[in-house]
Order: C-alpha cells, then sequence, then structure tokens
C-alpha cells in the first residue's frame, strides 16, 4: 500500500529536494506541495495526505498552528505531521507535539532516516523516543516547571495513569506490556482509553501531558521506541 505525502515548506529548493527523496523511496508518493501554512491546510482538506512533512516556520501561517487547523477539522481521519524544521529550539518540539504532531525532525537528519521516519509515523509510530527529540522536550520541561500544570489527570484509573507515566518515558507498548505483566493489546487498550479521557489526538500529546503533570520528570525518560496506541 502507498503511502501519501503532503511535503510543506516555503524553501523551493529544499521542498523539490524532499520530493524527489520521499517519491524515489518505495511505498511513499508525493500528491502535493505547499510553499506555505495556508497552502498546506488548504491542501490537506483537498488530497487527504496520509503523511505531511511540515516545515515550522513558513509565511504567511506557521507550520504549528497549520498542523493544529489540520489536524482538527479532519477530525478521527487526521493524517500524521511529521515536523521538519532548521529550528531545534526546545519550544518549537514541545508546541508542535503538544499540538498533535506525530513526529519532530532536524532538516539535516540522514535521507535514510527521513524515509525511515515517514514510514514509521504512517504505520501509525510516532518520533518521540530518539535522544535528540526526547533532550528537548526534557530541557523544555525543565525549564517551564512553574507554568506547567501541577495537578495529574483524576479521570484516570490508577492503572491507566501508570500507563501515561510509561508513555510519557518513551516505552512502546511492548515495553510497558513487560514491565507491567499484561498483555499487549490490553496496554493498547489503556493508551486509548486514558487519550479518550483527556481528549488527546495522538500519543505525542499524552508524553506532553505526563511531563507536564509530573508523571514524567527531565531526565527520567527511558530508552526505549515509542509506538502509537
Amino acid at each position: 500500500m502507498t503511502t501519501r505525502v503532503l511535503v510543506a515548506d516555503d524553501q523551493a529548493l529544499l521542498r523539490a529536494a524532499l520530493v524527489t527523496l520521499l517519491n524515489a523511496a518505495p511505498g511513499l508518493e508525493v500528491v502535493g506541495e505547499a510553499a506555505d501554512g495556508v497552502q498546506a491546510v488548504e491542501l490537506a482538506a483537498e488530497l487527504r495526505p496520509d503523511v505531511i512533512t511540515m516545515d515550522i516556520r513558513m509565511p504567511v501561517l506557521d507550520g504549528v498552528t497549520a498542523t493544529r487547523r489540520i489536524l482538527s477539522a479532519a477530525g478521527d481521519d487526521a493524517p500524521r505531521v511529521l515536523m521538519l524544521t532548521t529550528f531545534d529550539l526546545p519550544e518549537y518540539v514541545y508546541t508542535a507535539l503538544g499540538e498533535g504532531a506525530a513526529g519532530f525532525l532536524l532538516k539535516d537528519t540522514p535521507p535514510d532516516r527521513i524515509v525511515a521516519a515517514v514510514h514509521t509515523v504512517a504505520a501509525g509510530d510516532m518520533l518521540i523516543a530518539p535522544d535528540i527529540t526526547r533532550d528537548l522536550v526534557e530541557t523544555y520541561a525543565r525549564h517551564h516547571r512553574s507554568i506547567a500544570r501541577a495537578d495529574r489527570p483524576d479521570t484516570l484509573t490508577n492503572r491507566e495513569t501508570e500507563v501515561l507515566r510509561l508513555v510519557g518515558k518513551g516505552l512502546s507498548n511492548g515495553e510497558i506490556a513487560r514491565q507491567l505483566v499484561l498483555s499487549e493489546s490490553t496496554v493498547k487498550t489503556h493508551v486509548k482509553r486514558l487519550m479518550g479521557k483527556l481528549g488527546l489526538a495522538s500519543r505525542a500529546q499524552a508524553v506532553v501531558v505526563a511531563y507536564e503533570t509530573g508523571l514524567v520528570t527531565p531526565g527520567e525518560a527511558g530508552t526505549g521506541s515509542a509506538s502509537a496506541p
């Protein structure tokens, strides 16, 4: 099955290079290009891509705001948004993940890893586990503890809270299952339920909540790779 990709980047040369790279990769097809956030929102609604590679800094409308509008309008059939940027400031990562982005990569990431990342988010996984992303999220959380929400989610069961904590540490469903001595399908059910209770659109947002509420503290993240619910 071919994964349909929309590429959004305001730099024509980089956009063309990314289109060429993705079109040459097995199983991927670029179905549209956007030069700014407004075009990205319009093309996402028109083309219904499976994955959007989204630049954060774009004219007219930035990538984070475009991501929020796209995911809000798409509902349950939302595309997976992979943020690509030259800016590695933690605020960008934290905000993008909080809006529901499925992952975050720098533009100087090797081409094979960018292709792999698109396949990863298309499969429903998220890119929160790689060291660069985890470190940036932790840095932002560390510097913003004073404004983080102090209250832990009170709508969750004890088991769901524990699962949320492990999701926040970057563990995959399989790793959580082994740690809690549960089946992977049971963990998947817990993740879906807690996300529903908290009104979260993506597993990445669950990671943000785990940091904001103190379930995970900077420096505590695990070493596993996070997978989708």
